[in-house]
């Protein structure tokens, strides 16, 4: 009763703030809330919608184009033409604009760019997204600073510095000073009023992976990182800011950037986020003043304010299209294509300390940990999947299947292979083949998580029960409900059986697709367990690194093929769905318009005229 009377609560006083017409007052209704708002931590699309709007990037697309850039806080697109860049794709020169300021007061200098990067790079939170800078940075040859520190150093990271953030001993610490000074410094360097990036070898995707929209290469104060508790600069001591946790760094809930908007508040209790406009912005003010960005779980009260003119953007899940096309004063943007899969992945090393998996054991109360090490579990789950049922029904038809976790168009996309299709025949032969048949006779109980308010992954998890429990009445899944941020926190953690993700791409190349899920160090590897992992260094990563540095595009073509044959023979997901896009906003928004790497909307584009 509480939580009901706080909503009607919250939604009479949106409505008492909105009655009359604000142009310069910008709502939208979403569901869940960030992580974090530190740029070099956060990895999902709800802090990444703020990080777009406070922290300008070196360069951005042009448009809605994710083949053309602009200048940004560089004055220039590096390219071959200009001369920005040299030596075969390995140096990139970024000319600084002069003048910008970040919110602080402080003025922009190439430092603030070279010191975002090393901070960053030196930070790299486990399961961050600082590995495609590392690997691009690294051309190729890593991704986590603590692999390129062991292979450069002969010492194992974890063997260099204790639990208490100390160096283990002084050659351990001479080696980490020299690692940054021999290795991590060198890369970026500023030279005059240049920036210039040294890639240890040509990295095909570099460009996209520092572009707007790319939060991890957002550009940060340096000087005011350094008074609130940050990397000091400092060769001598950085493993100190090394993997720490979000609420243990200065931005995790405030802003040091130059962008359009700065941040006045993170209302956690509310999952609202409050953007103010930003007046001293280099390319001039925004024409919206106050930007509110609030996470409400309930779709029935996010309709009723879009219906009330409560609410400027809102999240329509498609199953509900019906209500809202036709809905007086309400443009409907939709059926465009969208850089992003939805899938279902396994953990084949579940935390045995984990509340979903029972009694830990194959004894029809619970699940070992290595339940979905079995292919035959694996492939069992795919058949209990009914994709065109639940795309037509559940998405209105705003989606696609694809056999593995890499959008159609995208290079090496292989069309013969097969889709998800509900096959329960098979699904039950594959469980009476599963752990030498005991599976079948003692039967099992786990837990399946969605996060409160995604209706679509609650639907899937359902339709997942249903199937399974209706081949043996000693199967048994629960399918429950949590807030975001516990859900993000136990696939992050391991103590998930298996677990639904949407992955909107980071740049517009297989590689980010198929090296996230599929290979070893993919930022969803861990999360898979270790057994997944030590699978993927024996049969996948070799075919990722070598797709990734060939340059010519027929080969790598043929080697993503090779790696989605692997991916489908071992049923390494169940690809759920390609979604196309499906936008509700009401009539009186001007300038929005999709792009496929936008995790947010851009709101310095956006105006309100009735």
């Amino acid at each position: 009763m509480k939580k009901v009377l706080l909503l009607v609560l919250s939604v009479l006083l949106v409505s008492a703030i909105a009655f009359s017409f604000d142009p310069e007052t910008f709502i939208t209704l979403t569901i869940g809330e960030p992580e974090t708002l530190d740029p070099h931590y956060c990895y999902e699309t709800a802090g990444g919608g703020v990080i777009l709007n406070v922290y300008d990037n070196l360069i951005k697309y042009k448009g809605d184009s994710v083949t053309e850039f602009e200048p940004m806080i560089s004055t220039e697109v590096p390219t071959l033409e200009n001369g920005l860049i040299q030596d075969g794709g390995t140096k990139y020169v970024f000319p600084i604009r002069e003048g910008v300021k970040f919110h602080t007061g402080n003025v922009l200098t190439p430092y603030d760019v070279e010191y975002s990067f090393e901070r960053g790079i030196l930070f790299d939170p486990a399961g961050g997204p600082m590995w495609m800078i590392i690997e691009a940075l690294s051309g190729g040859d890593y991704a986590s600073l603590e692999d390129w520190f062991e292979a450069w150093s002969g010492m194992a990271y974890s063997d260099a510095v204790d639990e208490n953030r100390e160096p283990t001993s002084e050659e351990a610490k001479a080696k980490l000073i020299a690692f940054y000074n021999e290795v991590i410094d060198p890369l970026i360097e500023v030279d005059g009023n240049n920036v210039v990036f040294t890639l240890h070898g040509p990295f095909a995707p570099f460009m996209w992976i520092i572009s707007h929209y790319a939060g991890w290469s957002a550009i940060l104060d340096s000087t005011w990182a350094k008074e609130n508790g940050a990397w000091d600069g400092n060769a001598d001591g950085w493993w100190k800011w090394h993997d720490l946790q979000p609420e243990e760094t200065p931005f995790h809930s405030v802003d040091a950037g130059s962008g359009p908007f700065k941040v006045v508040e993170w209302d956690r209790a509310q999952q609202k986020v409050i953007l103010e406009r930003f007046d001293e912005y280099w390319r001039g003010p925004a024409k919206l003043k106050t930007v509110i960005i609030w996470g409400i779980d309930e779709y029935s009260t996010r309709k009723a304010m879009l219906e009330a003119g409560d609410a400027d953007i809102v999240y329509v899940p498609t199953q509900y299209k019906d209500q809202v096309v036709g809905m007086p004063g309400v443009r409907i943007i939709d059926g465009y294509p969208t850089s992003a899969i939805t899938s279902f992945h396994f953990n084949w090393s579940i935390d045995p300390s984990s509340p979903y998996i029972g009694s830990g054991q194959l004894d029809g109360n619970g699940i070992p940990p290595d339940f979905f090490s079995d292919v035959h579990v694996r492939k069992a789950f795919y058949y209990c999947y009914d994709g065109q049922k639940f795309i037509d029904e559940i998405l209105g038809g705003y989606g696609k299947l694809v056999p593995t976790d890499l959008p159609e168009g995208y290079l090496g996309y292989d069309e013969t292979l097969p889709v998800p299709e509900l096959n329960l025949t098979a699904a039950a032969s594959e469980f009476q083949q599963a752990f030498n048949g005991e599976l079948w006779e003692k039967g099992f109980t786990l837990t399946l998580l969605y996060n409160t308010g995604n209706e679509a992954r609650q639907t899937a998890a359902e339709m997942f029960k249903f199937y399974i429990e209706s081949l043996n009445p000693k199967f048994h899944i629960d399918v429950q409900g949590v807030d975001w941020l516990t859900y993000f926190n136990a696939q992050r953690d391991g103590l998930m059986p298996a677990f639904i993700l949407g992955w909107l791409a980071d740049y517009p190349d297989p590689h980010n697709f198929l090296a996230t899920f599929y290979a070893s160090y993919g930022i969803y590897a861990s999360r898979q367990g270790t057994a997944f992992v030590e699978f993927a260094k024996a049969n996948i990563d070799e075919l990722i690194n070598a797709a990734v540095t060939e340059t010519d595009p027929a080969k790598r073509e043929e080697l993503y093929k090779e790696i989605q044959q692997i991916a489908v023979d071992n049923t390494l997901s169940v690809p759920l769905y390609m979604p196309l896009g499906f936008h509700v906003e009401r009539d009186w928004v001007q300038g929005w318009y999709p792009h496929p790497m936008r995790s947010g909307t851009n709101y310095y584009e956006l105006s309100k005229s009735q």
